[in-house]
Protein backbone atom coordinates (compact mmCIF):
# COMPACT_ATOMS: atom_id res chain seq x y z
CA UNK A 1 0.00 0.00 0.00
CA UNK A 2 1.11 3.46 -0.79
CA UNK A 3 2.46 5.64 2.11
CA UNK A 4 -0.25 7.63 3.95
CA UNK A 5 0.64 11.06 3.87
CA UNK A 6 -0.11 13.36 7.48
CA UNK A 7 -2.60 16.16 6.44
CA UNK A 8 -1.58 19.16 8.05
CA UNK A 9 -4.91 21.29 8.42
CA UNK A 10 -3.21 24.71 9.23
CA UNK A 11 -1.46 23.79 5.93
CA UNK A 12 -4.84 22.84 4.24
CA UNK A 13 -6.47 25.93 5.49
CA UNK A 14 -3.66 27.71 3.59
CA UNK A 15 -3.97 25.79 0.49
CA UNK A 16 -7.64 26.46 0.56
CA UNK A 17 -7.43 30.12 0.47
CA UNK A 18 -4.44 30.16 -2.10
CA UNK A 19 -6.70 28.02 -4.49
CA UNK A 20 -9.64 29.77 -3.89
CA UNK A 21 -7.73 33.01 -4.61
CA UNK A 22 -6.80 31.41 -8.07
CA UNK A 23 -9.79 30.06 -8.48
CA UNK A 24 -12.28 32.88 -8.18
CA UNK A 25 -10.96 34.49 -11.49
CA UNK A 26 -11.03 31.10 -12.96
CA UNK A 27 -14.71 30.18 -12.20
CA UNK A 28 -15.55 33.33 -13.37
CA UNK A 29 -13.58 33.27 -16.55
CA UNK A 30 -15.51 29.85 -17.21
CA UNK A 31 -18.73 31.04 -16.48
CA UNK A 32 -18.19 34.01 -18.84
CA UNK A 33 -17.07 31.75 -21.44
CA UNK A 34 -20.08 29.43 -21.52
CA UNK A 35 -22.18 32.24 -21.05
CA UNK A 36 -21.78 32.85 -24.62
CA UNK A 37 -23.74 29.54 -25.33
CA UNK A 38 -25.82 30.77 -22.40
CA UNK A 39 -26.22 34.26 -24.44
CA UNK A 40 -27.19 32.20 -27.57
CA UNK A 41 -29.99 29.94 -25.66
CA UNK A 42 -31.94 33.01 -24.40
CA UNK A 43 -31.84 35.04 -27.49
CA UNK A 44 -33.11 31.65 -29.31
CA UNK A 45 -35.45 30.74 -26.80
CA UNK A 46 -37.10 34.13 -27.04
CA UNK A 47 -37.18 33.63 -30.51
CA UNK A 48 -38.60 30.59 -31.83
CA UNK A 49 -38.46 26.86 -30.46
CA UNK A 50 -37.22 26.21 -34.07
CA UNK A 51 -34.44 28.16 -33.70
CA UNK A 52 -33.58 26.91 -29.84
CA UNK A 53 -33.77 23.75 -31.15
CA UNK A 54 -31.06 24.34 -33.83
CA UNK A 55 -29.27 25.82 -31.10
CA UNK A 56 -29.53 22.93 -29.25
CA UNK A 57 -28.07 20.61 -31.87
CA UNK A 58 -25.28 22.95 -33.39
CA UNK A 59 -23.31 23.85 -29.79
CA UNK A 60 -23.75 20.73 -28.94
CA UNK A 61 -21.73 19.47 -31.89
CA UNK A 62 -19.91 22.98 -31.86
CA UNK A 63 -18.81 21.86 -28.17
CA UNK A 64 -16.44 19.19 -29.71
CA UNK A 65 -14.60 22.26 -31.58
CA UNK A 66 -14.45 23.27 -28.01
CA UNK A 67 -13.55 20.64 -25.61
CA UNK A 68 -10.98 19.16 -28.63
CA UNK A 69 -8.94 22.69 -28.93
CA UNK A 70 -9.34 22.89 -24.66
CA UNK A 71 -8.48 19.45 -24.04
CA UNK A 72 -4.89 19.41 -26.16
CA UNK A 73 -4.17 22.54 -25.21
CA UNK A 74 -4.42 22.17 -21.11
CA UNK A 75 -0.58 20.68 -21.63
CA UNK A 76 0.03 24.00 -21.38
CA UNK A 77 -0.95 25.07 -17.90
CA UNK A 78 0.98 21.87 -16.15
CA UNK A 79 3.85 22.53 -18.38
CA UNK A 80 4.27 26.23 -17.63
CA UNK A 81 3.38 25.48 -13.66
CA UNK A 82 6.06 22.89 -13.35
CA UNK A 83 8.65 25.37 -15.32
CA UNK A 84 7.71 27.96 -12.90
CA UNK A 85 7.94 25.90 -9.64
CA UNK A 86 11.22 25.03 -10.97
CA UNK A 87 12.19 28.33 -11.45
CA UNK A 88 12.91 27.99 -14.52
CA UNK A 89 11.05 30.94 -16.25
CA UNK A 90 13.46 31.37 -19.09
CA UNK A 91 12.55 28.05 -20.67
CA UNK A 92 8.27 29.50 -20.48
CA UNK A 93 8.95 31.79 -23.69
CA UNK A 94 9.91 29.06 -25.96
CA UNK A 95 7.44 26.62 -24.84
CA UNK A 96 4.92 28.76 -25.43
CA UNK A 97 6.15 29.56 -29.23
CA UNK A 98 5.63 26.26 -29.88
CA UNK A 99 2.48 26.30 -28.03
CA UNK A 100 1.12 28.48 -30.29
CA UNK A 101 2.30 27.02 -33.16
CA UNK A 102 0.35 23.96 -31.95
CA UNK A 103 -3.14 25.92 -31.55
CA UNK A 104 -2.96 27.38 -34.95
CA UNK A 105 -2.57 23.56 -36.16
CA UNK A 106 -4.84 22.51 -34.17
CA UNK A 107 -7.51 25.50 -34.89
CA UNK A 108 -7.31 24.62 -38.59
CA UNK A 109 -7.82 20.68 -38.55
CA UNK A 110 -10.71 21.20 -36.07
CA UNK A 111 -12.14 24.46 -38.28
CA UNK A 112 -11.79 22.11 -41.36
CA UNK A 113 -13.57 19.26 -39.50
CA UNK A 114 -16.41 21.22 -38.68
CA UNK A 115 -16.75 22.82 -41.42
CA UNK A 116 -17.21 20.30 -44.25
CA UNK A 117 -18.80 17.90 -41.74
CA UNK A 118 -21.51 20.14 -40.50
CA UNK A 119 -23.87 19.88 -43.69
CA UNK A 120 -23.47 16.09 -42.80
CA UNK A 121 -23.41 15.21 -39.42
CA UNK A 122 -27.26 16.49 -38.41
CA UNK A 123 -28.37 13.51 -40.96
CA UNK A 124 -25.91 10.93 -40.01
CA UNK A 125 -27.19 10.87 -36.52
CA UNK A 126 -30.77 11.00 -37.48
CA UNK A 127 -32.16 14.54 -36.30
CA UNK A 128 -35.39 15.77 -37.10
CA UNK A 129 -35.03 16.72 -40.95
CA UNK A 130 -36.43 19.89 -40.40
CA UNK A 131 -33.43 21.09 -38.29
CA UNK A 132 -30.92 19.65 -40.48
CA UNK A 133 -30.00 22.67 -43.32
CA UNK A 134 -29.89 25.09 -40.41
CA UNK A 135 -27.79 23.21 -38.13
CA UNK A 136 -25.13 22.89 -41.20
CA UNK A 137 -25.43 26.27 -42.12
CA UNK A 138 -25.02 27.34 -38.45
CA UNK A 139 -21.72 24.56 -38.48
CA UNK A 140 -20.12 26.29 -41.17
CA UNK A 141 -20.28 29.43 -39.90
CA UNK A 142 -18.87 28.89 -37.07
CA UNK A 143 -15.79 26.99 -37.95
CA UNK A 144 -14.15 29.83 -38.82
CA UNK A 145 -13.94 30.74 -34.89
CA UNK A 146 -12.11 27.06 -34.60
CA UNK A 147 -8.28 28.74 -34.69
CA UNK A 148 -9.35 31.83 -32.63
CA UNK A 149 -10.58 28.99 -30.38
CA UNK A 150 -7.24 27.27 -30.19
CA UNK A 151 -5.03 30.28 -29.83
CA UNK A 152 -7.43 31.57 -26.98
CA UNK A 153 -6.73 28.22 -24.90
CA UNK A 154 -3.25 28.17 -25.51
CA UNK A 155 -2.76 32.32 -23.91
CA UNK A 156 -4.82 31.35 -21.12
CA UNK A 157 -2.70 28.30 -20.76
CA UNK A 158 0.56 30.61 -20.55
CA UNK A 159 -1.23 32.96 -17.83
CA UNK A 160 -2.71 30.26 -15.52
CA UNK A 161 0.71 28.41 -15.89
CA UNK A 162 2.23 31.39 -14.10
CA UNK A 163 -0.77 31.80 -11.85
CA UNK A 164 -2.36 34.45 -12.96
CA UNK A 165 -5.92 34.20 -12.88
CA UNK A 166 -7.16 37.47 -13.56
CA UNK A 167 -6.55 37.58 -17.35
CA UNK A 168 -8.74 34.70 -18.39
CA UNK A 169 -11.74 36.12 -16.46
CA UNK A 170 -10.76 40.22 -18.21
CA UNK A 171 -11.34 38.36 -22.08
CA UNK A 172 -13.70 35.83 -21.43
CA UNK A 173 -16.09 38.11 -19.74
CA UNK A 174 -15.04 39.76 -22.91
CA UNK A 175 -17.20 37.38 -24.77
CA UNK A 176 -20.61 37.43 -23.59
CA UNK A 177 -20.76 41.07 -23.32
CA UNK A 178 -19.80 41.40 -27.14
CA UNK A 179 -22.15 38.41 -27.93
CA UNK A 180 -25.42 40.27 -26.30
CA UNK A 181 -26.35 43.06 -28.15
CA UNK A 182 -24.16 41.98 -31.74
CA UNK A 183 -26.40 38.32 -31.41
CA UNK A 184 -29.29 40.02 -30.58
CA UNK A 185 -28.91 42.47 -33.45
CA UNK A 186 -27.97 39.52 -36.12
CA UNK A 187 -30.83 37.20 -34.31
CA UNK A 188 -33.89 39.63 -34.34
CA UNK A 189 -32.38 41.77 -37.41
CA UNK A 190 -32.29 45.23 -36.25
CA UNK A 191 -30.68 48.65 -37.49
CA UNK A 192 -31.09 47.85 -41.15
CA UNK A 193 -29.66 44.07 -40.46
CA UNK A 194 -31.99 41.37 -41.58
CA UNK A 195 -33.13 38.77 -39.21
CA UNK A 196 -30.79 35.99 -39.73
CA UNK A 197 -32.15 33.74 -36.76
CA UNK A 198 -29.63 30.93 -35.69
CA UNK A 199 -27.31 31.42 -38.88
CA UNK A 200 -26.98 35.48 -36.77
CA UNK A 201 -25.97 33.74 -33.37
CA UNK A 202 -23.30 31.51 -35.67
CA UNK A 203 -22.15 34.65 -37.52
CA UNK A 204 -21.92 36.82 -34.22
CA UNK A 205 -20.14 33.91 -32.22
CA UNK A 206 -17.48 33.25 -34.73
CA UNK A 207 -17.05 37.74 -34.64
CA UNK A 208 -16.58 37.64 -31.26
CA UNK A 209 -13.96 34.70 -30.47
CA UNK A 210 -11.36 36.38 -32.83
CA UNK A 211 -11.94 39.82 -31.47
CA UNK A 212 -11.29 37.70 -27.95
CA UNK A 213 -7.73 36.54 -28.59
CA UNK A 214 -6.45 40.03 -30.23
CA UNK A 215 -7.34 41.19 -27.17
CA UNK A 216 -5.56 39.08 -24.95
CA UNK A 217 -2.40 38.40 -27.13
CA UNK A 218 -2.20 42.52 -26.94
CA UNK A 219 -2.93 42.26 -23.31
CA UNK A 220 0.57 39.43 -23.10
CA UNK A 221 2.32 41.45 -24.81
CA UNK A 222 2.01 44.47 -23.32
CA UNK A 223 1.60 43.67 -19.40
CA UNK A 224 4.98 43.54 -17.16
CA UNK A 225 4.03 40.40 -15.97
CA UNK A 226 4.85 38.55 -18.84
CA UNK A 227 7.67 40.75 -19.81
CA UNK A 228 10.38 38.75 -18.70
CA UNK A 229 9.37 36.13 -20.39
CA UNK A 230 10.48 37.52 -23.99
CA UNK A 231 7.86 36.17 -26.09
CA UNK A 232 8.74 38.08 -28.89
CA UNK A 233 12.45 37.47 -29.19
CA UNK A 234 14.06 34.72 -30.71
CA UNK A 235 10.94 33.43 -32.47
CA UNK A 236 11.13 29.57 -33.67
CA UNK A 237 10.12 27.95 -36.27
CA UNK A 238 7.91 24.42 -34.95
CA UNK A 239 10.29 22.33 -32.81
CA UNK A 240 9.35 18.66 -33.59
CA UNK A 241 10.74 17.37 -30.15
CA UNK A 242 8.43 20.25 -28.07
CA UNK A 243 5.43 19.69 -30.11
CA UNK A 244 5.42 16.17 -29.65
CA UNK A 245 6.18 16.12 -25.86
CA UNK A 246 2.85 18.34 -25.72
CA UNK A 247 1.08 16.30 -27.84
CA UNK A 248 2.08 13.71 -25.53
CA UNK A 249 0.13 15.12 -22.78
CA UNK A 250 -2.43 17.09 -24.40
CA UNK A 251 -3.49 14.71 -26.89
CA UNK A 252 -4.93 12.04 -23.98
CA UNK A 253 -6.01 15.15 -22.40
CA UNK A 254 -8.23 15.88 -25.37
CA UNK A 255 -9.85 12.53 -25.69
CA UNK A 256 -10.44 12.28 -22.40
CA UNK A 257 -12.48 15.85 -22.78
CA UNK A 258 -13.90 14.57 -25.45
CA UNK A 259 -14.95 11.16 -23.92
CA UNK A 260 -17.48 13.21 -21.32
CA UNK A 261 -18.27 16.34 -23.79
CA UNK A 262 -18.92 13.88 -26.45
CA UNK A 263 -21.50 11.37 -23.79
CA UNK A 264 -23.32 14.99 -23.45
CA UNK A 265 -23.60 15.64 -27.20
CA UNK A 266 -24.13 11.40 -28.04
CA UNK A 267 -27.13 12.46 -25.37
CA UNK A 268 -28.29 15.43 -26.66
CA UNK A 269 -28.52 13.72 -30.26
CA UNK A 270 -30.52 11.07 -29.48
CA UNK A 271 -32.34 12.80 -27.90
CA UNK A 272 -33.12 14.89 -31.33
CA UNK A 273 -35.05 12.23 -31.98
CA UNK A 274 -37.95 12.26 -29.45
CA UNK A 275 -39.06 16.13 -31.17
CA UNK A 276 -38.68 20.12 -30.94
CA UNK A 277 -40.21 20.16 -27.32
CA UNK A 278 -37.67 17.99 -25.83
CA UNK A 279 -35.19 18.43 -27.54
CA UNK A 280 -35.66 22.35 -26.38
CA UNK A 281 -35.92 21.36 -22.91
CA UNK A 282 -32.88 19.45 -22.93
CA UNK A 283 -31.06 22.36 -24.29
CA UNK A 284 -32.49 24.19 -21.14
CA UNK A 285 -31.60 21.81 -18.50
CA UNK A 286 -28.26 21.32 -19.97
CA UNK A 287 -27.27 25.17 -20.71
CA UNK A 288 -27.99 25.27 -16.40
CA UNK A 289 -25.72 22.37 -15.96
CA UNK A 290 -23.08 23.44 -17.88
CA UNK A 291 -22.93 26.38 -15.94
CA UNK A 292 -22.98 25.00 -12.92
CA UNK A 293 -20.40 22.95 -14.04
CA UNK A 294 -18.02 25.87 -15.21
CA UNK A 295 -17.30 26.06 -11.17
CA UNK A 296 -15.70 22.67 -10.29
CA UNK A 297 -13.62 23.17 -14.01
CA UNK A 298 -12.46 26.36 -12.75
CA UNK A 299 -11.32 25.05 -9.72
CA UNK A 300 -9.47 22.20 -11.40
CA UNK A 301 -7.76 24.58 -13.71
CA UNK A 302 -6.54 25.66 -10.03
CA UNK A 303 -5.84 22.26 -8.79
CA UNK A 304 -3.87 21.68 -11.52
CA UNK A 305 -2.10 24.31 -11.50
CA UNK A 306 -1.33 24.23 -7.67
CA UNK A 307 -0.22 20.44 -8.09
CA UNK A 308 2.19 21.07 -10.61
CA UNK A 309 3.62 23.53 -8.94
CA UNK A 310 3.80 21.53 -6.09
CA UNK A 311 5.50 19.39 -8.72
CA UNK A 312 7.97 21.43 -10.06
CA UNK A 313 9.29 22.17 -6.10
CA UNK A 314 9.45 18.47 -5.32
CA UNK A 315 6.75 19.14 -2.57
CA UNK A 316 5.12 15.48 -2.31
CA UNK A 317 2.86 16.60 0.81
CA UNK A 318 2.41 19.97 -0.82
CA UNK A 319 0.86 18.09 -3.79
CA UNK A 320 -1.90 15.89 -1.80
CA UNK A 321 -2.69 19.38 -0.04
CA UNK A 322 -3.24 21.37 -3.20
CA UNK A 323 -5.81 18.05 -4.36
CA UNK A 324 -7.39 18.17 -0.96
CA UNK A 325 -8.04 21.62 -1.32
CA UNK A 326 -9.48 21.60 -4.76
CA UNK A 327 -11.73 18.98 -3.56
CA UNK A 328 -12.97 20.58 -0.41
CA UNK A 329 -13.61 23.39 -2.80
CA UNK A 330 -15.78 21.65 -4.97
CA UNK A 331 -17.87 19.82 -2.59
CA UNK A 332 -19.13 23.42 -1.27
CA UNK A 333 -19.89 24.67 -4.69
CA UNK A 334 -21.47 21.65 -5.50
CA UNK A 335 -23.87 21.66 -2.72
CA UNK A 336 -24.86 25.29 -3.45
CA UNK A 337 -26.06 24.52 -7.52
CA UNK A 338 -27.47 21.43 -6.60
CA UNK A 339 -29.90 22.88 -4.04
CA UNK A 340 -30.95 25.82 -6.51
CA UNK A 341 -31.80 23.18 -9.29
CA UNK A 342 -33.72 21.18 -6.58
CA UNK A 343 -35.76 23.63 -5.18
CA UNK A 344 -36.42 26.39 -8.42
CA UNK A 345 -36.42 24.23 -11.57
CA UNK A 346 -39.27 25.98 -12.81
CA UNK A 347 -38.02 29.18 -12.13
CA UNK A 348 -35.01 28.22 -13.90
CA UNK A 349 -36.48 27.05 -17.04
CA UNK A 350 -38.83 30.17 -17.32
CA UNK A 351 -35.92 31.92 -17.47
CA UNK A 352 -34.88 30.63 -20.73
CA UNK A 353 -38.66 30.45 -22.91
CA UNK A 354 -42.02 31.02 -21.98
CA UNK A 355 -43.78 27.70 -23.71
CA UNK A 356 -45.33 25.85 -20.54
CA UNK A 357 -44.68 22.50 -22.45
CA UNK A 358 -40.44 23.14 -22.84
CA UNK A 359 -40.51 24.62 -19.03
CA UNK A 360 -42.12 21.25 -17.59
CA UNK A 361 -40.08 19.23 -19.52
CA UNK A 362 -36.75 21.02 -18.39
CA UNK A 363 -37.67 21.60 -14.81
CA UNK A 364 -37.94 17.29 -14.51
CA UNK A 365 -34.47 17.38 -16.08
CA UNK A 366 -33.35 19.92 -14.04
CA UNK A 367 -34.01 17.73 -11.08
CA UNK A 368 -31.65 14.80 -12.14
CA UNK A 369 -28.85 17.58 -13.16
CA UNK A 370 -29.22 18.17 -9.15
CA UNK A 371 -27.95 14.88 -8.50
CA UNK A 372 -25.13 14.53 -10.53
CA UNK A 373 -23.40 17.82 -9.21
CA UNK A 374 -21.60 16.38 -6.61
CA UNK A 375 -19.91 13.21 -9.00
CA UNK A 376 -19.38 15.95 -12.12
CA UNK A 377 -17.40 18.24 -9.23
CA UNK A 378 -15.45 15.29 -7.85
CA UNK A 379 -14.59 14.02 -11.03
CA UNK A 380 -13.14 16.93 -12.80
CA UNK A 381 -11.20 18.11 -9.84
CA UNK A 382 -9.51 14.60 -9.74
CA UNK A 383 -8.82 14.86 -13.47
CA UNK A 384 -7.40 18.36 -12.78
CA UNK A 385 -5.05 16.31 -10.23
CA UNK A 386 -3.98 14.42 -12.41
CA UNK A 387 -3.09 16.40 -15.00
CA UNK A 388 -0.80 18.66 -12.23
CA UNK A 389 1.24 15.33 -12.08
CA UNK A 390 0.94 15.21 -16.53
CA UNK A 391 -0.86 11.83 -15.94
CA UNK A 392 -3.00 11.56 -18.54
CA UNK A 393 -3.46 8.15 -20.40
CA UNK A 394 -4.79 6.49 -17.73
CA UNK A 395 -7.12 8.91 -17.02
CA UNK A 396 -7.99 8.18 -20.69
CA UNK A 397 -8.83 5.19 -20.60
CA UNK A 398 -10.88 5.51 -17.50
CA UNK A 399 -13.33 8.25 -18.90
CA UNK A 400 -13.35 5.49 -22.18
CA UNK A 401 -14.54 3.04 -19.46
CA UNK A 402 -17.24 5.44 -16.99
CA UNK A 403 -18.42 7.26 -19.72
CA UNK A 404 -18.98 4.90 -23.28
CA UNK A 405 -18.52 1.49 -21.40
CA UNK A 406 -20.81 2.33 -18.70
CA UNK A 407 -22.93 5.73 -18.68
CA UNK A 408 -23.77 5.33 -22.42
CA UNK A 409 -25.26 1.66 -22.43
CA UNK A 410 -27.40 2.14 -19.45
CA UNK A 411 -28.64 5.58 -20.51
CA UNK A 412 -29.66 4.22 -23.66
CA UNK A 413 -31.36 0.65 -22.19
CA UNK A 414 -33.39 3.16 -19.60
CA UNK A 415 -34.23 5.73 -22.54
CA UNK A 416 -35.73 3.18 -25.22
CA UNK A 417 -35.87 -0.05 -23.69
CA UNK A 418 -38.20 1.08 -20.10
CA UNK A 419 -39.38 4.28 -22.25
CA UNK A 420 -38.30 6.64 -20.28
CA UNK A 421 -37.40 9.24 -23.10
CA UNK A 422 -34.81 12.03 -21.84
CA UNK A 423 -35.29 10.97 -18.36
CA UNK A 424 -33.53 8.43 -18.95
CA UNK A 425 -30.56 9.20 -20.37
CA UNK A 426 -29.89 12.06 -18.23
CA UNK A 427 -29.76 8.56 -15.54
CA UNK A 428 -26.94 7.90 -17.76
CA UNK A 429 -24.81 10.24 -17.23
CA UNK A 430 -25.53 10.24 -13.48
CA UNK A 431 -24.31 6.60 -13.32
CA UNK A 432 -21.06 7.29 -16.00
CA UNK A 433 -20.11 10.67 -13.92
CA UNK A 434 -20.43 8.87 -10.92
CA UNK A 435 -18.14 5.69 -11.93
CA UNK A 436 -15.68 8.44 -13.03
CA UNK A 437 -15.38 10.74 -10.06
CA UNK A 438 -14.53 7.47 -8.10
CA UNK A 439 -12.10 5.85 -10.35
CA UNK A 440 -10.06 9.08 -10.94
CA UNK A 441 -9.98 10.07 -7.76
CA UNK A 442 -8.46 6.59 -6.45
CA UNK A 443 -6.32 7.12 -9.25
CA UNK A 444 -4.85 10.50 -8.05
CA UNK A 445 -4.66 8.99 -4.09
CA UNK A 446 -2.46 5.71 -5.52
CA UNK A 447 0.03 8.17 -7.42
CA UNK A 448 0.54 10.54 -4.45
CA UNK A 449 0.93 7.89 -1.85
CA UNK A 450 3.57 5.85 -4.18
CA UNK A 451 5.26 9.10 -4.59
CA UNK A 452 5.79 10.12 -1.08
CA UNK A 453 6.49 6.42 -0.75
CA UNK A 454 9.62 7.58 -2.89
CA UNK A 455 10.30 10.49 -1.42
CA UNK A 456 10.73 8.86 1.70
CA UNK A 457 12.88 5.96 1.13
CA UNK A 458 15.41 8.74 -0.60
CA UNK A 459 14.90 10.56 2.28
CA UNK A 460 16.21 7.62 4.65
CA UNK A 461 19.21 6.88 2.65
CA UNK A 462 22.39 7.84 4.09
Amino acid sequence: MPSILPIDRVRLASEMRASARLATPLVLGQLSAIGMNAVDALLAGHFDAHTLAVVAVATSVWSLAIVAAIGVMLAVPPSVAQLNGAGRRADIGPLFVQAIWLALGLGLVIGLAIHFAGPLLPRMIGVDARLAEDVGNFLRVISFGAPALALFAALRGLSEGLGLGRPTLYFALLGPVLLAPLGYVLMYGRYGVPSLGALGAAIATAIVLWIQVAAFATYVIRNHRFRDLHLLQGWARPDPRTLSELLHIGLPMGITLLMEGGLFVAVALVIGRLGTDIVASHQVALNVASIAFMVPLGLALATTVRVGYAVGRNDVVGIRHAALAGFALALGTQCVSAGVMATVPHAIASLYTSDTAVVALAAQLLLLAALFQFSDGIQVVANGALRGLKDTRVPMVITLIAYWGFGMPIGWWLAFHHDMGARGMWIGLIAGLSAAAVLLTTRFWRMSGRMAATAAMQASRP
